[in-house]
């Protein structure tokens, strides 16, 4: 029987997390567990550094990025005494499971965590990326598409306005989930992302092609990790070989904050209470998700030795609607 629960906000912050800080704290409370807070993530665990949480301490908070608990990366524990460290931190306290709520490099640390400690460890999927096997959606990506597109609307106008080329790069070193989300809703001319590799001559030609058929704007939605130096040397490239004059956008960390959207509230709300929910039925080394619209469980280790795919039919459907 659970009597102690703890949480941590780990990695990147994600809009939602929030969200999923307050579902998790009120359904444990709804079920006579206590929660306890780890501020700044596997740091705080090294450092003992909680609070305790009760459902006045996460009221008002669903609308709000980032997270009042916080987040930090931490050196320390990557190694086996800084885990040994908070492991002895958690048992000391009582704590009987774990709740991380994070990316892949979050997760992966709570599996480490798992070799030095024997309580419960349950996974919830926060990082804007959308890229963890295991779930159609994470918490945050729903937000960072609909703050991304904000942006490259507007660089629309100014691109209609004085006919360039704009690479507006998006966050996504490993995957183009955001990109592709982007790109697809934004009515982006082209989308590039790491999964595929980047053609100059061919973009070259998309551009003279679009010019010829009477396009007076040209937007390329770049993930981060698409192109060796991002936008920036892509347009120098570009212009270079082609003669166009091309402007880079990088949106960077606005991606990250704002107001969650309200799927990702629903999303965050879903999986925080699920995940009490699951750790009360002993479960442990898991991640929650979401899978077809229904609630799932995924092995921790599954969530990043499986490779998540893009959506091959929105990659073909840019190339139609883009002409």
């Amino acid at each position: 029987m659970i009597k102690r629960l703890a949480v941590i906000t780990s990695g990147g912050d994600s809009p939602g997390m929030n969200a999923a800080l307050r579902a998790i704290v009120r359904t444990a409370i709804h079920q006579n567990i206590e929660v306890f807070g780890f501020q700044q993530a596997y740091k705080g665990l090294i450092d003992n550094a909680y609070i305790e949480l009760n459902s006045r301490s996460v009221s008002n908070i669903i609308q709000r990025g980032g997270t009042i608990i916080r987040s930090a990366r931490c050196q320390a524990f990557k190694t086996p005494e800084g885990r040994e460290q908070a492991a002895a931190n958690l048992s000391a306290l009582d704590i009987d499971a774990l709740l991380v709520i994070g990316g892949d490099g979050s997760l992966k640390g709570a599996t480490k965590l798992t070799e030095h400690w024997p309580g419960q460890i349950i996974g919830l999927p926060g990082t804007i990326d959308n890229d963890l096997w295991g779930t159609d959606y994470t918490i945050g990506y729903f937000t960072a598409l609909d703050t991304a597109l904000d942006a490259i609307d507007k660089i629309r106008d100014t691109a209609d306005a004085i006919d360039r080329v704009f690479l507006v790069e998006v966050m996504g070193r490993m995957a183009g989930f955001i990109a592709e989300g982007v790109g697809i809703s934004g009515g982006a001319e082209e989308i590039l992302v790491p999964e595929r590799a980047v053609d100059i001559k061919v973009l070259i030609q998309h551009i003279n092609q679009a010019k010829q058929k009477g396009k007076v704007s040209f937007i390329l939605i770049v993930a981060e990790g698409a192109y060796p130096g991002g936008a920036s040397a892509l347009a120098q490239a570009l212009e270079e070989h082609s003669g166009v004059e091309c402007r880079p956008c990088i949106l960077g960390h606005i991606q990250r904050g704002g107001s969650p959207a309200a799927l990702d509230r629903i999303l965050a709300s879903k999986l925080g209470a699920f995940a009490v929910e699951q750790a009360l039925q002993g479960q442990s080394n898991v991640m929650v998700g979401i899978i077809n619209n229904e609630l799932a469980l995924t092995p921790m280790v599954h969530t990043w030795q499986n490779k998540k795919n893009l959506d091959p039919y929105l990659l073909k459907l840019q190339k139609i609607l883009s002409q």
